[in-house]
């Protein structure tokens, strides 16, 4: 079946192109199935018997088994492995036999906690009374669910805000708590899974005022390394069940490379290749007409809309009722109408469905033929889990990747072996972060003081200093039994555990006064700058005005025939190195750094490429402090590796982008998470240096791994840019869409040049190291 739709899929292609990279066919995995525990009810074994669920799998046993004998769990197994039942069993079997008891459920997102609210209210188990608690949830509704539901389902958000720091009014909740439930938690990573581990280090702690010891149980994607990952997010000590043991049916996996349009120049001249959105909905509309169920992946919000619309297109002109058997599935949907897709994608009246990653997790879509990933999601763990929507029933399904034009997805489908051989990562949290910690503890002592006892979950001597700082500011006040929160206001509500950098820019109409949507404060200087052209729901807007103490940028509806960019000019300082190695002539440095950026200008430009004029902005700077990994290299070294005065700026340029661009492979990051900046001279350094940092206050991990990864990191990089067809440079090798100077200069060969004598001076010396 699954080689059957590939070969459908080929059959479509133009004549002379050849877009299929590599396929590999995966085998078929039978189930190991298990009795059930004696210790569940014989109700809830009637309950899901009448869901579907005859016999449970062994690894949904061993993971139920380890959290109701008191041990903190992480299952971590594939896509529809049936993880829910491994929590549902010991959760519900606990409500159902001992009344008081009660339980708490927390996803990344709202709409996951509620497919998992709606399963456990199907099973019918009396008494449990489960209930929502999220933003969404009506303020009278909300007293009923604090003196009544005993399992409580919610997000890290409405826990952060609306629980803990009213924690008293739960008094009764927590002091019955017996089991957290942490779902998806391989989402958590980066500085929002940072301020999740601090923040699950705050429930323990108010749940033990009242008492409380609950078990956490985690369910995750497949991860590197999951009970690490599982301690390290929730502050216990957690073991990990990893054998999956439910069935799988046989896959193909295609790696797709959109080809080249030679009609098509872009940035300076250089080649495009066919979009991956474009390729997708023309790979969507071959496997609709084959009758193939599809849901093809798109990391956009319009995105998921053109491609479901191009479709759409596509299919009236083979068959007039195909057109109403594709729609696109994203986040801002109202409730029904995603149910209702949902429900149509289920039942088969929808063929095709284009959406974001809103269908990665946990909405319960079965027995789907095909899934299309429009580039790389960021992970492979995102990837497989994506990928594990097709053939969910056992039966044989295709999965077809399609590169986007970047770096990274380039060497993907052309190193099959790095996305289809290669472990999945490990989540990367940093609870140690003092830009995390800080704003947390300061929750924390508001929630109940803190002490020298208490310290120790969040950090230890690190946490001691952080509130030591915030003594010294007057946030905290030091007594006898410990430090005491000084305001009457709470800290909650200006804690962005998210991490997008503070209050959201609000982005509104000016004839109307429609909020048409927000954008993250890092964010607004570049994308609703005065002038700039903004997108919304395929729609084009002009901003008139970006008002930083209001946070608002005002915009009007006009679809102008440019586009516009920011110019930007970056600086970096570094503050500190706390390690230095050196390989001769090259070194390599972790360590602090601040990054000011400052954005002058925009660029107004045609569809073509061509340049209209340039726009000055007044616009104050930005700093943030990060942490970065970078190399330098002597004036002599390059000059031996035959790179001029002259070049060395576009080569270093050049190396920069592209490690960014191939950084996500080893530092699970999107490349939107870091940033990068290089020069011929560096003040700090005296030499010709190449920075990688983070793209968060204090770090998120990104550039550590980046150091610890540095060879294959650094080797993966250099074969990307050769392995490129262009002649001199492409958004699949050295461009890059966020650059703040216009991708200038960039010197392809000589990118090439300076990683292979870095790299040949690492693996050449017996390196010479330095803490500091």
């Amino acid at each position: 079946m699954s080689r059957l739709l590939l070969d459908r899929v080929l059959a479509g292609v133009p004549q002379g192109e050849n877009p299929l990279r590599h396929a590999r066919d995966l085998p078929e995995r039978p189930a190991t199935f298990a009795e059930w525990p004696p210790w569940v009810p014989s109700d809830l074994r009637v309950s899901l018997a009448r869901c579907g669920v005859e016999q449970p799998w062994s690894h949904q046993v061993e993971a139920a088994t380890h959290a109701r004998e008191g041990r903190h769990v992480v299952i971590a197994t594939g896509t529809a492995s049936g993880k829910s039942l491994a929590y549902q069993l010991p959760v519900l079997s606990a409500l159902s036999t001992d009344r008081r008891a009660t339980a708490l459920y927390l996803s990344p997102t709202k709409a996951l906690g509620a497919d998992q609210l709606r399963a456990v209210r199907a099973l019918e188990v009396e008494e449990v009374r489960p209930a929502s608690f999220d933003g969404d949830t009506a303020l009278p509704e909300r007293d009923w669910v604090r003196a009544h539901a005993r399992w409580v389902f919610t997000n890290p958000d409405m826990l952060h805000r609306g629980i803990l720091p009213a924690h008293a009014r739960w008094a009764s909740f927590f002091r019955r708590l017996k089991y957290v439930v942490v779902d998806e938690c391989h989402g958590y990573r980066g500085v929002f899974g940072s301020h999740v581990a601090l923040l699950l280090r705050r429930l323990r702690r108010v749940a033990a005022k009242y008492g409380a010891d609950p078990v956490f149980v985690l369910a995750s994607a497949t991860v590197s390394d999951p009970a690490t990952s599982a301690s390290r997010l929730s502050g216990v000590p957690c073991v990990a069940v990893t054998e999956d043991a439910s069935p799988r049916g046989a896959r193909t996996v295609a790696l797709w490379e959109p080809p080249l349009l030679p009609e098509l120049a872009g940035e300076n001249g250089a080649p495009v290749r066919r979009s991956a959105g474009a390729e997708t909905a023309r790979i969507m509309t071959d496997l609709v007409v084959e009758g193939a169920r599809t849901l093809a992946f798109v990391r956009s919000r319009r995105g998921a809309e053109l491609t479901a619309l191009s479709a759409r297109h596509a299919l009236s002109e083979v068959d007039p009722s195909l057109p109403k058997r594709v729609a696109a599935y994203r986040a801002g949907f109202l409730p029904e109408e995603r149910r209702a897709l949902e429900k149509s994608l289920a039942d088969g009246t929808l063929l095709g469905v284009a959406s974001t990653n809103a269908l990665e997790l946990g909405v319960d879509i079965a027995g789907l033929d095909a899934v299309v990933v429009a580039g790389y999601p960021g992970t492979l763990a995102s990837f497989w889990q994506q990928a594990g929507r097709a053939g969910r029933a056992g039966d044989s399904a295709l999965v077809v990747f399609v590169a986007q034009d970047n770096p990274l997805d380039t060497y993907l489908v052309h190193n099959p072996s790095a996305m289809l051989d290669k472990p999945v990562e490990a989540t990367v949290i940093d609870p140690t972060n003092p830009y995390v910690l800080a704003p947390q503890l300061a929750c924390a002592a508001m929630e109940l003081p803190l002490t020298e006892k208490c310290l120790a979950a969040f950090g230890g001597p690190v946490a001691k200093r952080v509130v030591e700082d915030l003594t010294a500011d007057g946030i905290l006040r030091k007594r006898p039994t410990g430090w005491f929160w000084t305001s009457r206001e709470r800290p909650h509500a200006s804690v962005d555990i998210r991490g997008s950098g503070g209050e959201q820019v609000a982005v509104v109409e000016a004839d109307s006064g429609r909020m048409l949507g927000t954008v993250d404060p890092g964010a607004a200087f570049t994308t609703v700058h005065s002038g700039a052209v903004y997108l919304h729901q395929g729609t084009s807007y002009v901003v008139d005005d970006l008002d930083l103490e209001t946070g608002l940028a005002m915009v009007h509806r006009e679809d102008p025939e440019w586009s516009t960019s920011p110019r930007e000019q970056i600086d970096i300082t570094v503050l500190s190195t706390e390690e230095q190695t050196r390989h001769g002539d090259v070194t390599v440095n972790l360590g602090e750094v601040a990054v000011t950026s400052h954005v002058v200008a925009y660029l107004r430009k045609l569809p073509s490429g061509q340049v209209l004029d340039q726009i000055p902005l007044d616009l104050p700077e930005q700093t943030l402090n990060t942490r970065a990994v970078w190399y330098t290299l002597t004036d002599d070294l390059l000059a031996a590796a035959g790179l001029t005065k002259h070049e060395i700026p576009g080569a270093l340029h050049a190396a920069e982008h592209a490690a960014i661009g191939l950084l996500p492979l080893f530092a699970t990051c999107d490349r939107w998470d870091i940033g990068g900046v290089s020069t011929a001279l560096h003040p700090d350094t005296g030499d010709p240096t190449v920075f990688v940092h983070d793209g968060h206050p204090g770090g998120a991990g990104f550039a550590d791994r980046a150091h610890a990864a540095l060879i294959p990191w650094l080797t993966a990089t250099r074969d990307a840019i050769e392995a490129c067809e262009c002649p001199s440079g492409c958004p699949s090798c050295v461009q890059s869409p966020k650059c703040g100077n216009g991708n200038e200069p960039l010197h392809k060969e000589g990118a090439i040049r300076v990683l292979t004598t870095v790299l040949d001076a690492i693996t050449a010396s017996t390196p010479e190291s330095k803490a500091s």
